[in-house]
């Protein structure tokens, strides 16, 4: 089979279809993308949570050949949700990983994201946020900055485009002639607070997830921008791709009542937002009163477990796909950014400083 071919025509009982030459993988919670060019080569877009790098590698396999590594993992962002497996990835398949400017501070070891708030309420998914790994990761030996004219290493059809307020440094990935989105966490396609819908998928367009995000006025700003692009197919950091006129109904809405459906009621960044650049984060308002008993944040882990149990058995059973293989393509791999200054100009001696100057 042509290099061509396989790209289109690949499929892995692992993943899920986006859109010609994109595919989507499910992480307990959250999904990854892997997405191909016509020649064979691709790129990984995310890498799920933490213990993932197997079943990223077994569905690569399928899709692309067990010796062909990709040409880069692009981040949407660096929340340990998409990270897990970045630096254990970067290391066995040595190849580059690019992210923004702004996310640096959390990738090299210098900064913790600002908290998480399980103030917000509304589901398991954010009560729980208390308990979610806050320090940064260090991929120093792998990490890139992505190229500021908005171009994508490894993929010459798309670009990416700055969707701050989940995070400071988010970014979104576009293909302009389909209109192919992969907006990462700056709205997703389910309920992004709630266990059950983590079970149910049920599809419906979302603000960022709440608990995590910390500027709530980029966020709207970032979705309208995303919305102007007029995305035929959406695919999400937590959720099943939409299309075609629902998701522009449903985007629509969303930026229209962005204030009152996305935002919540009650939180520490409603009214103020976090701030940070590119040294990470300078300051945090303070801490909003809980009004969630932490029992319920045990209630969800129960149901979250419940959801990746079901997902477990679902895939063993059905019938295994032939594998594919073919043979190892060459990649490219940029010199890793090796001017970052020491942390001592941060200000900071101790990486993980940050984590403990915020309740």
């Amino acid at each position: 089979m042509e290099a061509s071919e396989r790209a289109t025509q690949s499929s892995s009982k692992h993943t899920f279809a986006v859109a010609p030459g994109v595919w989507g993988m499910k992480t307990v919670f959250v999904n990854l993308f892997f997405v191909s060019e016509p020649d064979g080569t691709w790129v990984l877009v995310d890498t799920g949570v933490y213990g993932s790098a197997a079943k990223i590698k077994t569905a690569a396999g399928e899709l692309f050949g067990y010796q062909n590594r990709p040409r880069a993992i692009l981040l949407t962002h660096g929340h340990f949700d998409h990270i897990g497996a970045v630096k254990e990835l970067a290391e066995e398949w040595d190849v580059p990983v690019y992210a923004h400017l702004l996310e640096l501070p959390y990738l090299t070891g210098r900064s913790s994201y600002p908290p998480p708030d399980p103030s917000v309420g509304r589901g398991g998914m954010a009560y729980m946020s208390f308990l979610y790994p806050k320090k940064p990761i260090n991929i120093s030996n792998h990490i890139e900055l992505l190229p500021e004219d908005g171009s994508v290493p490894g993929l010459p059809e798309w670009r990416w485009i700055h969707t701050p307020g989940h995070t400071t440094g988010h970014v979104s990935f576009f293909r302009e002639h389909d209109r192919v989105l992969l907006a990462g966490d700056a709205f997703v396609t389910r309920d992004g607070e709630s266990v059950l819908a983590v079970m149910t998928q049920k599809k419906e367009v979302h603000g960022p997830p709440a608990y995590y995000t910390s500027d709530w006025g980029a966020a709207h700003h970032s979705v309208e921008k995303l919305l102007n692009l007029n995305p035929r197919v959406a695919a999400t950091g937590h959720g099943l791709p939409m299309h075609g006129q629902e998701l522009h109904r449903q985007l629509e809405e969303l930026v229209r009542n962005f204030w009152t459906v996305a935002v919540p009621s009650h939180g520490r960044y409603i009214h103020e937002p976090a701030i940070a650049d590119e040294q990470g984060v300078i300051s945090v308002p303070p801490a909003a009163g809980n009004p969630v008993p932490k029992v319920l944040a045990a209630a969800g882990i129960v149901a979250l477990a419940g959801a990746a149990l079901v997902a477990y058995n679902r895939r063993n059973g059905k019938v295994r796909t032939k594998r594919r293989f073919a043979a190892e393509r060459p990649y490219s791999h940029n010199r890793p950014v090796a001017s970052m200054p020491p942390a001592s100009d941060y200000g900071q001696d101790d990486p993980a400083a940050h984590t403990n100057n915020y309740p």
